[in-house]
């Protein structure tokens, strides 16, 4: 299950975990114009997690997802932007 949120600078994704006996705690995205961030609960030492992916780092996550193993490196085609 998730739910989708716009504010005024980002749109917020929550991304609950429902799949499996040892459930994880929820994992929240903020997508800005200029950053996406991810962040988590860690429930041992009671800190919230946060990682930030450039918008070319986020790109570059969405084609890894869908290319087998190995090294890649995007580029731009025709003056038009990859992705």
């Amino acid at each position: 299950m998730f739910t989708i949120e716009h504010e005024f600078d980002a749109t917020i994704i929550t991304l609950v975990d429902e799949g499996s006996p040892q459930l994880l705690e929820d994992i929240t995205i903020h997508a800005f114009a200029e950053c996406v961030t991810l962040e988590q609960f860690d429930p041992r030492t009671e800190q919230v997690h946060k990682i930030t992916f450039s918008m070319s780092q986020l790109r570059d996550l969405g084609a890894a997802l869908d290319l087998p193993e190995g090294v890649y490196r995007l580029r731009e085609i025709s003056g038009r932007k990859p992705g």
